[in-house]
Formats: C-alpha cells, sequence, structure tokens
C-alpha cells in the first residue's frame, strides 16, 4: 500500500504545471468534450506508466542492489532539480485538429506522445525500480496521480489553475523527490 500511495502523491505532484497537464487543459478548451479527453487521457496514462513500470522492474533484475540504489538516489535528487523548471507546451503538439480517431484518439496519441521522457514518466520508472514487488501498486498509483491532476483541469479547465500555486507545488515535489534520494543514497542494502 505504501507503494501506491506514495506514487499517487508523487505523480498528482509532479504532473502540476507539467506540459501534459498544459495539454489537457488545450484540449479541453479546444474540443470542449471532457469525457473523450479523460478517457484518452486514462488510456494513453495506464499503456505508458504500465511499460514505465516494466522498465523499473526490469532495471532491478538487471542491476545489483548498491549500483541501483545509487542510480534511484541520484536519479530522485535530479528529478527534485527537474522539477523546479516550469514546462512548455510545444504549438505543434495542442494545435492537431482530431483525426479520424476523433477526440478520444487524438487525446490518447497527444497525451500518450507528450508522456515520453517526461517527469512522471520517468518517476514511474523510479518507483517501479523502488518497489519492485509493488509493480502494479505503482502503476495504479502513478495512474490515479495522473487523473487526479488532469481529470479536473479538463472539467474544470482555468479557473482551477489560475488559483493553484504551481511554483509551491513543484517546491513541495523537488522537496519529496530530494528527500526520496537521499532515503535512498543512506539506505542499507
Amino acid at each position: 500500500m505504501e507503494a501506491f500511495l506514495i506514487s499517487t502523491s508523487i505523480v498528482a505532484l509532479a504532473e502540476m504545471g507539467d506540459k501534459t497537464q498544459l495539454l489537457s487543459l488545450v484540449l479541453a478548451a479546444k474540443y470542449r468534450k471532457p469525457l473523450p479527453i479523460v478517457a484518452g487521457i486514462f488510456a494513453a496514462t495506464i499503456v505508458n506508466h504500465a511499460l514505465a513500470g516494466a522498465v523499473g522492474n526490469w532495471i532491478t533484475t538487471v542491476l545489483g542492489p548498491d549500483v541501483l540504489r545509487w542510480i534511484l538516489g541520484i536519479s530522485f535528487i535530479l528529478m527534485a532539480g527537474w522539477m523546479l523548471i516550469p514546462d512548455k507546451l510545444d504549438d505543434d503538439e495542442a494545435n492537431k485538429a482530431p483525426g479520424r480517431w476523433g477526440v478520444f484518439g487524438t487525446t490518447l496519441v497527444l497525451f500518450f506522445l507528450a508522456e515520453m521522457g517526461d517527469k512522471t514518466q520517468l518517476a514511474t520508472v523510479g518507483l517501479a525500480a523502488k518497489y519492485p514487488l509493488s509493480y502494479y501498486w505503482v502503476v495504479a498509483g502513478t495512474t490515479l496521480g495522473m487523473m487526479l491532476a488532469n481529470a479536473p483541469v479538463v472539467w474544470f479547465g482555468d479557473k482551477i489553475t489560475k488559483k493553484l500555486p504551481i511554483k509551491t507545488i513543484h517546491r513541495i515535489c523537488a522537496v519529496i523527490f530530494l528527500v526520496l534520494g537521499i532515503a535512498a543514497l543512506l539506505a542499507k542494502v
């Protein structure tokens, strides 16, 4: 249960102000069809985070525990620094018209591609490596975290994003990643 709660919390916080959250806002404003947008985000997140979690689990079979501890510790500390850099949405990502798959398909593809190499995807890899026996809990937690951060943006748009102190949320998330990184480095194998 620890893996689920930590995964949910970290990803929900890390997603605030992230480019995929901005993409959610743009898609909601452009298409004004929240249900297929939220469904597309959910489907893209499950696939993306299941793959990221599998990579995280695989890493634990290849690397020894001491090497893994150092990689995780350093990567979480680097993630803390990355959290302090605001994301921007590329214009070509936001301006694509819905194709033959409609709003759901467009959201699914755009969100999946935008999430590739993103903070939350890399966090999922790290969390799955940290909790190798809790793969499903990590993927469920990171997916829930994404939905907690993105679904309200789709449903309530910029009313919410104008009231949230994004810089403060990023700083809190950076501290959490820093603490996790230090804890991983100091842990005894």
